[in-house]
């Protein structure tokens, strides 16, 4: 599986952006996806994720109510709408993928296949 993420960028604080994660794969549907992010000197962090299949999506504290996780099956995608930035979500925006659910879904290390990560910039 490859992950391709897309769509950073440098945005002014309140500001909005989209993330994009496409994939190679041929059937996700017994995968999950997943955002992670990484700040300069601090630990890679879940952001957002979600099965494949069903719609339950999970978000991380700090970003709920501003950012939102979608997918589209079609184009094997998911996305990452990002709103209300704020300088602190300045980060490389990592999309993960693993097959099947894991109730410890925040740790980093439980996630398989990685894209290679966007910078998103938010300036105050």
């Amino acid at each position: 599986v490859q992950l391709q993420a897309s769509g950073g960028g440098l945005v002014q604080a309140g500001g909005s952006l989209q993330l994009s994660c496409t994939s190679n794969g041929n059937t996700f549907n017994n995968y999950a996806m997943a955002w992670f992010r990484q700040a300069p000197g601090k630990e890679r962090e879940f952001v957002a994720g979600r099965r494949w299949t069903g719609s339950s999506t999970y978000h991380a504290d700090s970003v709920k109510g501003r950012f939102t996780m979608s997918k589209d099956s079609a184009k094997k995608a998911v996305f990452l709408q990002m709103s209300s930035l704020k300088p602190e979500d300045t980060a490389v925006y990592y999309c993960a993928a693993r097959y099947g659910w894991s109730v410890t879904y925040w740790y980093a290390s439980t996630w398989t296949y990685w894209g290679q990560g966007t910078q998103v910039t938010v300036s105050s």
